[in-house]
């Protein structure tokens, strides 16, 4: 008899589970994270009514693999440009956020007399929202195009980031079982670091091997292809102290720049929706319903802390960032819940094993039972952000309105041209610093070791080495000692004696930083001496080759602002553009085939009058139209950019929202479409007219696809093509209607 793996036994329980009990939460409209939550409590240790998991190592390892296709797909959705255009207001209502929680958590842990590392794992638990949750509620509730969610879009993505420095900083608390300053700063440093390289190396070479590759990657060999770079930095990450979640999101978030990071997000959906489906299961399965008994107390207070805590940190945050007193109301009654990254957390103390047992069953129970109560208070977060303000004295809200048009208005004004050019200066003395330490470390702490064990007497091998190493570095050097860029920024500047001498302090800086780059490169291979002598002879040969080198680093930089910038803004841009200081903002409207406004021109919908939006571009595949005239017209599928406030476009949507019920053929029977040919002469009704004007279409329900005259053939005639005799016409339309032409 066939002997059948427990791994496959243990997979079809799962799944089996799983597929059950997320088909009855569809029908009931619940969160389908719930379900295999539940589904994993049900073939787990705690429920006997049903047959048990038997290796659950093996699902553990499953569930870890989970987490990584998890945080690859959260780095597809990020993309470092969205965390640039996110703004002040996001990032300061998401640190206000969660540095609220964290502290509520871990004073809370402390109060009850749990430890530091379980008070701390808590505050962590509790301060990051759910994306999918929040985002499964904004469509289900029809408010994504609302001014608030692009704020709490941005919430989200600054939480991202912070989540995953949290999982850095509690790791290293963990290991160490001290809170030391030094080490936590540098850890963060230590990331820092890494997250720059990863990012620069990554849009530098992953971009441009997919372009290269282009014509030989077909959907399976992308999808391969795309897994294998997500796994290849997890390993990358976990060989330099970090955990594999870190690398899966930071490969995710490079591939977000691409132009393939749609085709990337869609084709590893499958693989994210299994693997994540098991480790959602995997949590279900470590549910304790005793363990949920004992600290029903905690649970309760742990869910009035995230609904309360959570919306008071949110609405301060986004009332101090200037938002109004409805936007802020209606942003931190949407962050009022924890989700998947919580239980990452939660997982993390698991297999880190400095947890409490009674953790993790809390968290699942208040993620439970937060995700519930979203729906509702994001369905009256209006009415109840009108409620506060009817009840605050009429001073405060003036004050409220005054501080949100002044912070508005501030926000729009551009920042000075010192400020444009010292931060440029930070940015690319951070960057050039960053590549050059690594490549300087990569030679001598790994390259060199390699070779030296491999070779016995090495010292011209070893100088070798030192010398290809100096070859690499020499364009970032080149680039921070002797490069100035002149921008008019720059060229307005150094006219202004006070700032010119700073620029002075800031070259000679970078002209020392070089030295010194140079001198630590050396003395990992040589000696300080040799570092002293080495890096005068080479800045002076950098002077000397300053042309050359130029020529190879602009074509270094252009090669990766290329990659960088290689997605047009628009396709970048998930989130919508908001105009201050009105209540406008951009939103991008699907237009569905069965739209009563499909075929029909911008002229002939006015909708500049009513409902009193502007239709600033059009996308249809891969053609984007611009600021399209009143003669465009409209077509299914059709993807609209418009301009508006909440109030017009949620009539907007009434408008272009298809019939409820399914549209009724007419009632004859539909009949063969056929290839009609036929030539006008003197006597026919269409000669001398204009397309438009036979009533060909409106009559005969046909379509004119080509036009015969004098042996040229035209494909698909403008409407204002006149008939003229001995014309072939060839339309295609119902046979039935085609006899009567």
């Amino acid at each position: 008899m066939t002997h059948l793996p427990n791994l496959i036994y243990d997979l079809a329980l799962i799944l089996g589970a799983a597929g059950f009990v997320t088909i009855l939460f569809k029908k009931l409209k619940l969160p389908l994270v719930l379900g295999y939550i539940m589904a994993g409590f049900f073939v787990g240790p705690y429920f006997d009514f049903l047959p048990t998991v038997m290796e659950k190592e093996n699902i553990q390892i499953w569930a870890e693999i989970g987490v990584i296709f998890l945080l690859f797909s959260l780095g597809l959705e990020f993309s470092f440009k969205k965390l640039i255009k996110v703004g002040g207001s996001a990032s300061v209502t998401g640190l206000i956020e969660v540095s609220f929680m964290l502290l509520a958590g871990y004073g809370t842990g402390r109060l009850l007399g749990w430890s530091n590392i379980d008070s701390l794992f808590l505050g962590g638990i509790l301060s990051i929202s759910s994306t999918t949750i929040i985002m499964r509620t904004f469509e289900e509730l029809n408010v994504k195009t609302q001014l608030f969610a692009n704020l709490v879009f941005g919430v989200l993505i600054v939480e991202d980031l912070v989540a995953i420095l949290l999982m850095v900083l509690l790791s290293t608390m963990a290991v160490s079982q001290q809170f030391a300053g030094g080490d936590m700063l540098f850890s963060v440093l230590k990331l820092l670091f890494f997250l720059i390289v990863w990012f620069v190396f990554g849009i530098f070479f992953v971009p441009t091997l997919l372009r290269k590759a282009k014509d030989l990657m077909n959907d399976e060999t992308l999808l391969v292809v795309s897994l294998s770079l997500c796994l290849l930095m997890v390993v990358f990450a976990v060989k330099v102290g970090f955990s594999p979640a870190l690398g899966a999101f930071i490969m995710g978030s490079i591939l977000a720049e691409t132009t393939k990071a749609e085709k990337i997000e869609h084709l590893t959906k499958p693989v994210k929706d299994l693997f994540g489906a098991i480790f959602f299961v995997s949590v279900g399965m470590m549910i304790d319903p005793g363990m949920i008994a004992q600290y029903a107390g905690p649970i309760v207070l742990f869910c009035v802390i995230v609904i309360t805590g959570k919306f008071i940190g949110a609405t301060s945050g986004a009332l101090l960032s200037g938002q109004s007193l409805q936007t802020s109301v209606q942003t931190g009654m949407s962050l009022t819940q924890i989700g998947e990254f919580s239980f990452i957390i939660a997982t993390l103390g698991v297999s880190l094993k400095v947890t409490s047992p009674f953790l993790y069953p809390i968290a699942v129970a208040v993620s439970a039972v937060t995700t519930f109560t979203t729906p509702f208070l994001v369905k009256y977060s209006t009415p109840f952000s009108k409620w506060i303000e009817k009840k605050l004295p009429a001073p405060w809200v003036a004050s409220l309105a005054n501080y949100h048009n002044s912070g508005n208005n501030n926000s729009a004004a551009d920042s000075s041209d010192w400020q444009k050019v010292l931060r440029t200066k930070i940015i690319n003395i951070v960057i050039l610093s960053i590549i050059l330490l690594s490549i300087a470390t990569l030679s001598s702490r790994y390259a060199w070791p390699y070779i030296s064990t491999h070779v016995s007497d090495a010292l011209w091998l070893k100088i070798t080495t030192a010398a290809i190493t100096l070859v690499l570095m020499s364009p970032f050097l080149w680039a921070m000692a002797l490069r100035t860029h002149y921008s008019k920024a720059f060229n307005e500047v150094v006219k202004i004696k006070k700032y010119s001498r700073i620029l002075y302090f800031i070259r000679f800086l970078r002209l020392c930083l070089a030295a010194a780059f140079i001198g630590f490169l050396m003395f990992r291979f040589f000696s300080v001496y040799a570092g002293v002598i080495v890096a005068i002879v080479l800045l002076m040969l950098l002077f000397v080759f300053a042309q050359r080198i130029q020529a190879f680093y602009d074509r270094l930089e252009h090669r990766f602002l290329s990659n960088y910038n290689q997605r047009e803004i628009a396709d970048a841009k998930k989130n919508r553009a908001e105009l201050a200081p009105w209540d406008a903002h951009i939103v991008r409207l699907t237009i569905h085939p069965q739209s009563a406004i499909s075929g029909k021109s911008l002229g002939e919908l006015q909708w500049r009058d009513n409902p009193g939006v502007n239709i600033v571009a059009i996308r249809r595949g891969d053609i984007n139209i611009q600021l399209p005239t009143r003669d465009e017209r409209i077509f299914p599928s059709d993807e609209l950019h418009v301009l508006g406030s909440d109030a017009q476009i949620k009539r907007l949507l009434a408008i272009i929202r298809p019939p409820k019920k399914k549209v009724e053929l007419p009632a004859k029977a539909a009949g063969e479409i056929v290839l009609k040919r036929i030539v006008l002469d003197e006597s026919s009704r269409f000669t001398g007219k204009m397309i438009r004007e036979s009533g060909i279409r409106e009559n005969n329900h046909g379509l004119i696809v080509g036009i015969e005259r004098g042996g040229k053939r035209i494909l698909n005639p403008d409407s204002t093509f006149v008939f003229d005799v001995d014309d072939v016409v060839f339309i295609v339309g119902e046979e039935k209607e085609m006899k009567t032409l």
